[in-house]
């Protein structure tokens, strides 16, 4: 991939350092201690509470499960990023030209797994991306954490696959850019975010997990 080119939606950020893989380290490690730090007192006062008194036990319940359902919903935000998005109109025939240029951008292999999830995969330095309609993940090198981003195309007439299309050329253009202007999700591990996709972009979360294991 190309950096030389620079994305002109960067002039919109400048306040933003350009994201790099020493960048990426940063929320990688701060997503999960952010949850913790969050996650940690819930629990703590449910194990105080009921040893004080048993009567507390639907508090400290209570408290249990706001320690369940605040990861989940970070990951749920995460996963939002790839979930198609509601139609306006028919599409279908506009939906079918696009899909044929968008196939011409990909390999055989990432185009049927295109056709498949509604996601493609693409290969760069900073690892494997899925590019959605309205967003990505970068699954990191070694596949053992992946970043969500929000990103979308301002026509709002544009049928899914020119959408994807649109999001690729721009990810081949400048890598970093591209994860510069988009907002960024969700950080942590691919489980946690596994559990909240559907099933067709689990399948392709498991492939580009699989491919960057191997970088």
């Amino acid at each position: 991939m190309s950096t030389e080119a620079a994305l002109p939606e960067l002039a919109a950020v400048p306040w933003r350092e350009r994201t790099s893989p020493a960048t990426l380290a940063r929320p990688g490690h701060w997503w999960p201690a952010y949850t913790i730090g969050h996650v940690i007192p819930f629990i703590a006062a449910a194990a105080l509470l009921l040893p004080l008194n048993p009567i507390s036990f639907p508090v400290a319940a209570a408290c249990f499960a706001h320690a369940w359902i605040i990861p989940e919903l970070y990951a749920f935000r995460g996963a939002n990023v790839i979930r198609p998005r509601r139609r306006n109109g028919d599409q279908q025939g506009p939906e079918r030209v696009a899909q044929g240029l968008l196939g011409d951008l990909l390999g055989h292999d990432e185009r049927e797994l295109q056709r498949e999830t509604g996601l493609a995969l693409e290969r760069g330095a900073l690892g494997t991306w899925l590019v959605g309609e309205a967003g990505a993940l970068l699954v990191r090198p070694g596949g053992r954490r992946v970043h969500c981003y929000c990103v979308g195309v301002p026509d709002s007439e544009l049928p899914p696959s020119d959408r994807i299309a649109h999001l690729l050329l721009a990810l081949r253009t400048d890598e970093s850019g591209f994860a510069t202007v988009a907002n960024h999700a969700f950080a942590g591990a691919p489980w946690r975010l596994r559990r909240r996709l559907a099933p067709e972009a689990r399948r392709a979360l498991d492939v580009a997990r699989r491919r960057a294991a191997v970088e």
